[in-house]
């Protein structure tokens, strides 16, 4: 019996260093990109989080562009150049699985090795995500804060994770 509590313990105390993984999400967010010469640039939106890798970035400082991908392909609008860039990617962004892979470092910190990068995820008091941080394929460091997040169940509407291509704009096929 005493081995039967300590197991339950145990588990409940693995399960509670977990970070909560949503469904879906809604959030405000800022962004900061650091190249290797530390220039920074600072960006600002909401982003829209659902299914495992459906993510949509509505960029709207310091200028209006709207980035959607499903971890096959990506989609960027850019409104200030009137144009919209299609792309086929290798290597899918899946924040759920990021999640999951996450271990806790200390304190409402988490590192996560997914698909050759290693990510920081910082977290709230109930575990929800906060902020994530990681270096990317050109060596720029990425830090992206969340806030005014909003956890939900069951998938977002495809309306709020579409990206509008006007077609007056100019296409490019990458």
């Amino acid at each position: 019996m005493k081995q039967f509590l300590l197991l339950c313990a145990l588990g409940v105390s693995l399960f509670a260093d977990a970070i909560n993984i949503p469904e879906n999400f809604q959030a405000n967010f800022t962004q900061k990109i650091t190249n290797p010469k530390n220039k920074v640039i600072s960006y600002a939106g909401k982003v829209y989080f659902s299914e495992g890798t459906k993510l949509k970035w509505a960029y709207t400082k310091p200028t209006k562009k709207e980035v959607c991908t499903d971890g096959r392909s990506l989609l960027v609008v850019d409104h200030d150049l009137e144009q919209v860039s299609e792309y086929r990617i290798n290597k899918g962004f899946n924040l759920s699985q990021i999640l999951k892979k996450a271990k806790l470092h200390k304190g409402n910190l988490y590192l996560a090795d997914y698909s050759g990068k290693k990510y920081t995820i910082q977290v709230d008091k109930q575990r929800r995500l906060q902020a994530v941080a990681y270096f990317d394929d050109l060596d720029n460091k990425v830090q992206i804060a969340f806030s005014h997040i909003v956890y939900g169940k069951g998938k977002l509407s495809a309306k709020k994770l579409t990206c509008k291509k006007p077609k007056a704009y100019d296409l490019i096929k990458g």
